[in-house]
């Protein structure tokens, strides 16, 4: 079992982060644990939850365990985390009144076997935020902690204004968080995929899923895919849902790859993308061992790849992507490498294995 991501929902009063998480959790085939939490007032520097998990509850759409609880976030996790369970995720909601750089501490900082900060989703109200959250010159820190800003509730503005909200927040986000995502929304209707794995439908035919790309499953991907001809190639990311749809790229390759070139990738992705998920075969100077690597905004996370994992293939997904420049960027990562893997790329390569235990 691979680390499950455990991604924070975090939002003022009244952005609409219950709406949101209702939605994602439509996601077709999708195995997502929720923790409702009320965290309240959240001390920083002891890194302590105050409040206790609530009563289970059942929220509309996608398979949900909400566990109660008599202690905190960490027993929460731990029993979400167990493999019997099968989750794709788990999404931590905040309480309005949470402070989404503490909350990113303790997920950051559980301690909990089995699971991987999955990043920070702060959702705010283009209506109201300039109004109740961001009224002072200087910008609230808050946007230093999230992956993923959503604009929510942009049918509450004028059409006419609605880039400009976009970009004012964007702008201010800019100056905390180089890296952040922002996205708008009406009614928390963002793209699941950019949250979590999707499995593929029935419905979606010859769409390869996250969980495809990492794990053989035997079935044959076709021309689209590029897999027929040992080469890198990319498959295509069928939509059928009520979003704004992200895209995804896809590229399989043969060999074992240059870590340095990797790093570079997965330290820094083509503009556009959020997230980015697959297997890399890197070959040291008497094996070759393969890893499973996870990004989430500016968050690089490598572990030991599953025994029946592709290697070597690579997912990026994000919003307005140029496929052709991204396509391009994946294969140069995935170039085979002949010999054994340059010393220093090993080392940055390794550096992340051990921050990611």
């Amino acid at each position: 079992m691979q680390p499950i991501p455990v991604i924070a929902l975090t939002g003022y009063l009244g952005a609409g982060k219950t709406t949101l998480l209702n939605h994602v959790l439509g996601s077709p085939n999708a195995r997502i644990g929720v923790v409702i939490n009320d965290f309240g007032e959240l001390n920083v520097d002891a890194g302590l939850v105050t409040g206790q998990i609530d009563e289970p509850a059942s929220i509309a759409g996608g398979c949900i365990c909400c566990l109660p609880d008599e202690g905190g976030l960490d027993l929460a996790l731990t029993r979400l985390a167990d493999p019997r369970l099968r989750l794709d995720a788990i999404i931590v909601e905040a309480s309005g009144l949470a402070d989404p750089v503490a909350v990113s501490r303790i997920i950051r900082f559980s301690g909990v076997d089995g699971v991987r900060p999955g990043g920070v989703i702060d959702v705010l109200d283009a209506a109201t935020h300039f109004d109740t959250v961001d009224r002072d010159a200087t910008p609230p820190a808050r946007y230093g902690a999230a992956t993923l800003v959503v604009v929510n509730k942009l049918d509450q503005i004028a059409d006419a204004d609605r880039s400009g909200v976009l970009q004012r927040v964007e702008a201010r986000v800019r100056t905390l968080n180089p890296t952040a995502y922002v996205v708008g929304a009406t009614a928390g209707r963002i793209d699941p995929a950019l949250l979590y794995d999707i499995a593929a439908t029935a419905q979606e035919p010859g769409q390869l899923t996250f969980r495809d790309a990492l794990f053989d499953t035997g079935a044959d991907t076709g021309a689209d895919s590029g897999a027929d001809s040992g080469t890198p190639g990319t498959a295509p990311h069928a939509h059928d849902h009520d979003h704004v749809h992200a895209d995804s790229v896809t590229v399989f390759g043969d060999g074992a790859v240059d870590p340095g070139a990797l790093i570079d990738l997965l330290e820094e992705p083509p503009p556009g993308v959020y997230r980015m998920k697959g297997t890399v075969a890197v070959r040291y100077r008497s094996s070759t061992r393969n890893y499973a690597v996870n990004v989430v905004g500016p968050s690089v996370h490598i572990a030991a790849a599953p025994a029946r994992a592709v290697a070597n293939s690579l997912v990026a997904i994000g919003m307005g992507l140029d496929v052709e420049d991204v396509r391009e960027r994946i294969r140069a990562a995935l170039t085979p490498l002949s010999g054994a893997a340059p010393a220093h790329g090993v080392r940055r390569l390794q550096r992340y294995r051990r921050l990611s235990i």
